[in-house]
């Protein structure tokens, strides 16, 4: 059949997912999703004492902590970067997503605030705050009016991206940066083997890569869920990988998701879930469930997944196990599969993944009542 493509970025009739990509991949979403692991070994590699020639300064002050400032996609970073110092870092990393700064941050706390485009409103506003109380910051854009701080402000140093694509498309150039700049600084330990990480990231992409052909399981997972809302289950320190599960399928596909983090999930959500009697929640067997896992579980956890895989009242469930023996190898294989999943769950929902037209629409409105 043929497909025909309306106003809004939608295709109607069947297609294989090759027409599919082609008819409403406006932007080439699925090649910068292909591209991601190519992103990320630049970006690792891009952050020493030659191009970012201030870092053997801040390298010689004992900073207290890191706050994250940003917003979006440019916010998931920080929040990675939160669970893996709780998991193995020096000193405490707090991502904050807001216009305001946090009252209690001091001048002995190293501010890094990230922009992709280097215009987000609340980003700006927080690090201005930051300039104005003599915090040392850190801007990681592609230029704008964030990246112009660091030439009018002694105290700011920019650490830049190559720009042009989506914010949520350029985690690999933005997260990269990101953990080279906390091992450079000595606050993450240095990778062990970088090269080996990069070799099985990227044939695990090509392996999920859905137009490479359906043995990955991408095109089968994402039309399980084109009727069913989408639950997203893991432990504490994959908590930031359940947020930017959520938040690709939400501008990726334009899908509802909700996140529920184990063991506290297991202190309330679980009663709707049901599986020990006749109490659940209405809409349970419509929803699917994935549950995010690593090789790294603490042992109390693995029982209570245990737990609810035998009990959870839905069949449409799946297992998610991130590939590699680093809570950083496991994230960023998530990062994998959330970003085939939900491009390709655009598509097959008509969807163009580039097209977020209302949060253009918000952003238009609030310029225009500035």
């Amino acid at each position: 059949m043929r497909a025909r493509a309306s106003s809004g970025g939608m295709v109607e009739g069947p297609l294989p997912l090759p027409a599919r990509v082609n008819a409403l991949d406006s932007e080439g979403m699925f090649g910068h999703v292909r591209r991601f692991v190519d992103d990320l070994e630049g970006a690792f590699g891009a952050v020493n004492d030659r191009t970012c020639p201030w870092l053997a300064d801040l390298r010689s002050r004992p900073f207290s902590g890191l706050l994250c400032l940003g917003m979006g996609g440019s916010a998931a970073g920080g929040s990675f970067l939160s669970a893996l110092a709780d998991h193995e870092g020096g000193v405490p990393v707090i991502s904050h997503t807001d216009a305001f700064l946090p009252q209690w941050v001091s001048s002995d706390w190293l501010v890094l605030a990230t922009s992709y485009s280097g215009n987000t409103a609340e980003t700006l506003s927080a690090t201005r705050t930051a300039i104005a109380k003599g915090l040392t910051v850190v801007v990681l854009a592609t230029g704008g009016e964030l990246a112009g701080l660091a030439e009018t402000h002694e105290g700011v140093h920019l650490l830049g991206a190559p720009g042009g694509q989506p914010p949520r498309s350029a985690f690999g150039h933005v997260f990269g940066r990101q953990v080279a700049l906390m091992r450079r600084l000595g606050l993450l330990p240095e990778g062990e083997d970088d090269a080996g990480l990069i070799a099985r990231l990227r044939a695990a992409s090509a392996r999920l890569d859905p137009l490479a052909g359906p043995e990955g399981g991408v095109e089968a997972l994402a039309e399980a869920l084109l009727d069913r809302s989408v639950a997203l289950l893991g432990p504490t320190e994959l908590a930031p990988v359940l947020t930017r599960f959520k938040n690709q399928l939400n501008e990726n596909a334009a899908r509802f998701a909700r996140i529920g983090v184990v063991p506290e999930m297991n202190h309330n959500e679980v009663v709707a879930w049901g599986g020990t009697g006749d109490i659940a929640d209405p809409t349970v067997s419509d929803q699917a469930v994935l549950l995010l896992s690593w090789s790294g579980l603490q042992p109390h956890v693995k029982a209570r997944n245990a737990w609810m895989v035998q009990h959870l009242e839905t069949e449409a469930a799946w297992q998610l196990v991130g590939e590699g023996g680093t809570l950083l190898e496991a994230m960023l294989y998530h990062c994998i599969v959330m970003d085939w999943l939900s491009v390709t769950l655009a598509v097959l929902s008509g969807k163009d993944p580039t097209s977020i037209g209302p949060i253009a629409s918000l952003k238009a409105s609030l310029a225009e009542h500035a």
